[in-house]
Order: structure tokens, then C-alpha cells, then sequence
């Protein structure tokens, strides 16, 4: 049923889908996802609840693998899996941007969670540059996923750009940008220490 719900929520929004949709497509009466669930609210919450943990579990689990890797090794092989999770989970961002629309702060919870593991991880890779970005960190990489929701998430007029080449974008953009403002603008990175 859950799974159900999250299709349909993702397709629908909370104020267009129902629990008749939901039904449906998990082959079950109405009646039974009444009787596990309680009404729509609940399950949109609880479908919330399963699709940000999922989405916690995953990228976090990712994001703390491969300690040997150099920072550009491990910031492009991040945003690959960050649009891998958003292909292999096409319904888990509609579902978290709807939350948010719904005034549940799931995809800012998530983004919070993460920054902890991410922060840990790019700090250590950062300091093999010479880099101590001290709290830009956490903006930094707030900014990381915010830069990858928005390009996995673009609606394009025409067919999409290769991933590959989006992914390649993200990784110099983010490593290039970062050590032209240590060597160029170092006050930036100093202000927010």
C-alpha cells in the first residue's frame, strides 16, 4: 500500500490523490487501506516517513563509502549516485517537494541529516588541499544537494543533457569553484567560519 501511495501521491499531490487511487493500485479495497492507515493524512505522512528514510539510508550509505577516494573522485562519484537514487526512486522527490508544499519539513530533515555525514566526509577531503572551510562546510554542502535536486528534478524544453555531462558539471563547478575562492576570495570561506 505503501508503495502505492507513494506513486500516487507523487503523480497526484496530497490534494489530488485519494485513497481510491491508492487502493487500486495496491489491489486492495479501500476499506483495507482505511483500516491500516486511517485517512489520507496519515498515510501521506507515513508514506513521507518511509520515502525520507529510504532516501536517508540510501544516499547516507553512499556518502560514507569509499574513505580512500580524492575529493573529485568522491564529489562526482556523490552526484552520480545522487541522480541514481532520483532514477531508481522516481516518486521519492515528488513525494519529499510535496511534503515540504504540505508544510512537513521532510526534504529539509533530510538535508539536515545528511550535511552531517556529507560535512565529516568532505572536511577530511578538503584538508588534503590545504582547504579548512570550518562551517562553509555545512554550506557547502547544503549547497551540494541543493544544486542536485534542482538539475535531477529540471524540467528541460528538450531532451534532457546526458546525466554524465550534468554530473561532470556539478563535480567542477562545486571543486573548481571552492578552490578558486580559497586561493582568490579567501574572506568569503573566512566570513562564514
Amino acid at each position: 500500500m505503501l508503495a502505492a501511495a507513494r506513486e500516487v501521491f507523487a503523480a497526484n499531490g496530497l490534494p489530488g490523490a485519494t485513497i481510491e487511487q491508492v487502493a487500486r493500485r495496491a489491489g486492495v479495497s479501500r476499506q483495507a487501506v482505511y483500516e491500516q492507515f486511517g485517512d489520507k493524512a496519515a498515510l501521506f505522512e507515513q508514506t513521507v516517513s518511509d520515502v525520507e528514510e529510504l532516501a536517508y539510508r540510501t544516499i547516507a550509505a553512499r556518502g560514507e563509502q569509499d574513505a580512500g577516494l580524492d575529493l573529485r573522485t568522491w564529489a562526482r562519484r556523490n552526484y552520480a549516485e545522487l541522480f541514481a537514487f532520483v532514477a531508481e526512486h522516481p516518486d521519492a522527490m515528488p513525494v519529499l517537494q510535496e511534503a515540504e508544499r504540505a508544510g512537513i519539513p521532510a526534504l529539509t530533515r533530510l538535508r539536515s541529516r545528511l550535511a552531517e555525514v556529507y560535512t565529516d566526509a568532505s572536511r577530511r577531503r578538503w584538508a588534503a588541499h590545504g582547504v579548512e572551510p570550518g562551517r562553509a562546510d555545512t554550506a557547502l554542502v547544503a549547497m551540494y544537494f541543493a544544486m542536485t535536486e534542482a538539475l535531477v528534478t529540471l524540467s528541460w524544453p528538450e531532451e534532457p543533457p546526458d546525466p554524465e555531462a550534468l554530473i561532470d558539471l556539478l563535480t567542477e563547478f562545486t571543486v573548481g569553484g571552492i578552490l578558486r575562492i580559497y586561493n582568490h576570495a579567501p574572506e568569503v570561506l573566512a566570513r562564514i567560519r
